[in-house]
């Protein structure tokens, strides 16, 4: 809690927080109107998928940031166009402002949508990085994340129970044995198997 070790004096983050405040920080959320809604790619065929890229083309090397925006323009994708005004806080990763990119990922899942539905997407977007000390929200959504993360990467579901009234759709891309889309989890569809690596 020292402000110098720069984690929970500064700003909520699960993965360091002692259990006794993400505890409470679990509860406020619940107190909130918040609807939540995630991507989840899983880490082994993000792998298979890199290796096969870089047995096609040698100069090829993975970016997390290529994976980073692939994913924020499935996540925005049927979303941005169900209000006038959509505004993305993204956290900042790393020293470079990457607002223009993730404007492109947004731009990208407005052309992907308009180009499926036939449905143009009128809303004014902006694209933004901040920092989790700045902006609550993004403290919020990293205890979602991470409860998220937690089911899939160690099978452990308390957390995930926790938020689960919150959630709207999270998306396992890779889990594909039923859908080439993969799979689809709501309220309706908890998540009930046991986890794979994900991120």
């Amino acid at each position: 809690m020292q402000p110098e070790r720069r984690k929970t004096a500064i700003a909520f983050h699960a993965k360091d927080d002692l259990p006794e405040v993400r505890r409470e920080v679990y509860k406020v959320l619940a107190r909130h109107e918040l609807k939540f809604f995630a991507v989840v790619r899983d880490k082994l065929r993000v792998l298979d998928y890199v290796q096969q890229r870089n047995r096609h083309d040698a100069n090829y090397r993975y970016n997390p940031n290529e994976l980073y925006d692939s994913l924020v323009s499935r996540l925005f994708k049927n979303r941005l166009h169900l209000t006038p005004e959509v505004d993305v806080c993204f956290a900042s990763r790393g020293r470079s402002d990457r607002s223009a990119a993730l404007r492109m990922a947004l731009e990208k899942a407005k052309v992907r949508f308009e180009s499926q539905w036939a449905r143009p997407v009128t809303s004014s977007i902006v694209a933004r990085q901040s920092n989790p000390g700045a902006e609550p929200a993004l403290q919020a959504v990293d205890y979602l994340l991470w409860a998220i993360q937690r089911y899939f990467e160690r099978n452990e579901s308390r957390y995930a129970d926790l938020i689960w009234p919150k959630v709207g759709v999270i998306h396992a891309v890779d889990e594909t044995t039923a859908a080439a889309y993969g799979n689809y989890y709501t309220k309706k569809k908890p998540l009930t198997r046991g986890g794979s690596a994900a991120a």
